[in-house]
């Protein structure tokens, strides 16, 4: 469906926390150029009325309505393959919520119902946070020479029991198709890899309800190679208090340091090749200088996202975060998955087959678990890291 700039008519499918946060964007007019005109949920919803939108309590009747040209696809992830699928053959302009399905098998095919006059983006936000901008940039100019070696710990998306007891689909095979790293940590996996490139294998080592009452995985330490002969290290866990988020970025001229929001940038006055090979001092390493980057700019990570994508459906701009980027991610976090149960590396590009089947055998052995009627305290701005 093509428009020619004018107000985009959004639809939201699922009110959720993290919709009512894309609500709360739009209608503060951090995110423009849209408004909303439908709501779909199971139950009616005094917010329709407070915006002006209709509501519907089955996503097919929103997406035939005539009242939306794109929707922002906010539902738990067992469901995002047949919403999504459902709007891209009408040629409804889709956001969708990360991940982009249960597996990367999932995503595939479903980036074959996209045409090319249909805009489909994924809800990557943390592509937009101006310290990983930074060092995307700082990275992608050959500052730091080739990569040595890469290391992310991100053990601060520290959930309690009550954030899987309220929800029936989350952090199991059948409603999520995994746990810490197809929800929380996929925004870590995909800025690693929109960073530093795609690790030729991955060594996975996952920890199934280590820390929750869940059957899924909430401790990870995953072991990469890369194809230049760098190596890495991805260690993830959501029951880890207080958490480290500490992103090494290691070439041969220098490296870069993130942590828990400081960037800090380090060159070598000659590489360390260079120097190692030229050196007659015995104990001598390259003289240095450190900096601190700071980054100053400020971001709602989110607006920023659907403002990109409004812009994509009006003038054609490219995507921050189109869909058929949100594979990789995926492939990295199933792949840590099929090498614990494999117990040996796994190639990729992944056999994205072979995990699926892997996957399928785990969801029929899974059930959704029995809601508890328990009221958690919501602050979304918690949850972001």
């Amino acid at each position: 469906m093509k428009t020619d700039n004018k107000i985009i008519r959004i639809g939201v499918i699922g009110l959720g926390n993290i919709a009512k946060q894309h609500i709360a964007n739009i209608v503060s007019h951090d995110v423009q150029g849209c408004q909303i005109t439908a709501l779909c949920s199971r139950n009616e919803t005094p917010l329709a009325k407070e915006l002006g939108a209709q509501h519907f309590s089955e996503y097919q009747a929103l997406i035939d309505s005539g009242l939306v040209d794109a929707v922002i696809i906010a539902t738990p992830t067992m469901s995002h393959f047949d919403i999504a699928q459902y709007a891209l053959q009408r040629n409804i302009h889709v956001m969708l919520e990360k991940p982009m399905g249960l597996s990367s098998f999932e995503g595939e095919a479903l980036l074959q119902y996209a045409n090319k006059d249909t805009v489909f983006g994924l809800m990557l936000n943390q592509r937009t946070d101006p310290t990983f901008s930074k060092m995307k940039q700082i990275v992608d100019s050959g500052l730091l020479g080739p990569i040595q070696r890469t290391h992310w710990t991100m053990t601060n998306w520290f959930r309690p029991e009550i954030y899987f007891q309220v929800s029936d689909w989350r952090a199991t095979w059948k409603g999520e198709g995994g746990g810490m790293l197809v929800n929380q940590c996929i925004h870590n996996l995909d800025v690693f890899q929109w960073i530093c490139g795609m690790p030729e294998t991955i060594h996975g080592f996952c920890e199934f309800g280590k820390y929750h009452q869940i059957e899924v995985e909430d401790e990870v330490t995953a072991y990469l190679r890369y194809a230049n002969g760098a190596t890495g290290l991805f260690v993830g866990s959501t029951g880890e208090s207080p958490g480290v988020n500490r992103f090494d970025i290691v070439g041969d001229n220098g490296s870069l340091h993130f942590d828990s929001g400081r960037l800090t940038q380090r060159l070598n006055q000659q590489s360390t090749t260079e120097f190692n090979q030229q050196t007659d001092n015995m104990f001598g390493m390259p003289e240095s200088t450190d900096e601190v980057l700071v980054i100053e700019e400020k971001v709602i990570q989110h607006a920023v996202i659907m403002n990109n994508f409004v812009e994509a459906i009006n003038i054609g701009v490219d995507l921050i975060a189109p869909a058929a980027q949100g594979l990789a991610s995926l492939d990295m976090a199933n792949a840590m998955l099929l090498s614990t149960w494999q117990n040996q590396p796994v190639t990729l590009p992944l056999d994205r087959q072979a995990y699926q089947q892997a996957l399928n055998n785990k969801i029929a052995h899974s059930s959704l678990r029995q809601k508890s009627d328990k009221q958690a305290k919501v602050d979304m701005a918690d949850s972001y890291r």
